[in-house]
């Protein structure tokens, strides 16, 4: 693939990713780097060398190839986010990304929202465990350890919404109320309206990711967050879709939480993962 304003280094081979969805990583990947904005210009070059460190630890060698985003991409190519690096991104499969600034009138609300568009990065993995030696407010802080899978494409991350004041939000209101029978719901004076969608595609990808890496990982049991009892047909059915495809895909590799106590007394089937949504009571567990 060609560049504009890119250089592809001359040593190092590409990322793959098998029909699988696995990657086949090579002793010398390339990887792009958006250094990004801000304290980006100081941490990007700094993990560069925690990173390469690290790699040559083990006989690798990472193969950096320089991109850009927000400040640095408006500087080389007039616009906040090129096609060099979406190009990028796209070709080499892995890649690092600082922190990214949207500037007021960019034409979009988040340079982050709009990268994970584009890319469909609809999964926002974060492990949450204690580090020895870290001081913590909690009696057992050894004990946390979990891994958040996060929907990044849809619900308000899908990004509609409207600004108080503007005509389009008096168009939202005036549906909302007139035609949609909320009359009594919305406060008086300016105010700004979203949309949240939660569609059944968009959960049941998100939660097949999170059991498959539970399966995967000897993790025991996958929580649906949510609050449907409040928002029913959006959150609540979050839940529904989630258990649907615990229930309706993976066979005895996983049960639901009722099911287990309606027939099993609350004992699962060895190295299965529950599907439950009791974040609370998980949380008192640990």
């Amino acid at each position: 693939m060609g560049y504009d304003k890119v250089e592809v280094p001359e040593q190092g081979e590409k990322i793959e990713v098998t029909g699988g969805d696995e990657l086949v990583v090579p002793d010398d990947p390339i990887i792009p780097i958006i250094h990004g904005d801000g304290i980006g210009t100081d941490v990007g070059p700094a993990a560069q060398k925690v990173l390469q460190a690290a790699a040559n630890a083990t006989g690798r060698e990472i193969n950096w190839m320089r991109v850009f985003a927000g400040e640095s991409a408006r500087e080389k190519y007039d616009e906040n986010l090129p096609d060099d690096t979406i190009d990028a991104l796209t070709e080499f499969k892995v890649s690092i990304k600082g922190p990214l600034t949207t500037p007021v009138g960019a034409g979009f609300r988040s340079l982050n929202v709009e990268l994970r568009k584009r890319l469909d990065l609809y999964t926002n993995i974060r492990p949450t465990y204690h580090l020895d030696g870290v001081p913590s407010p909690v009696k057992r802080p050894e004990r946390m350890d979990m891994i958040s899978f996060r929907e990044n494409t849809e619900d308000v991350y899908a990004g509609i919404e409207w600004e108080a004041g503007t005509d389009e939000v008096q168009k939202v209101r005036e549906f909302v109320e007139e035609e949609m029978g909320f009359d009594a719901t919305i406060h008086d004076g300016p105010v700004g309206i979203g949309v949240k969608p939660i569609s059944e595609f968009g959960t049941k990808r998100l939660v097949r990711r999170a059991i498959d890496y539970a399966l995967e990982n000897d993790r025991d049991s996958v929580t649906l967050v949510h609050k449907g009892n409040i928002m029913k047909f959006t959150e609540g059915a979050f839940r529904d879709w989630g258990y649907e495809v615990a229930e309706e895909e993976y066979g005895d590799e996983v049960i639901t939480e009722d099911t287990l106590w309606e027939e099993r007394d609350g004992e699962p089937p060895e190295g299965a993962v529950v599907v439950n949504d009791r974040i609370a009571d998980n949380m008192l567990q640990q």
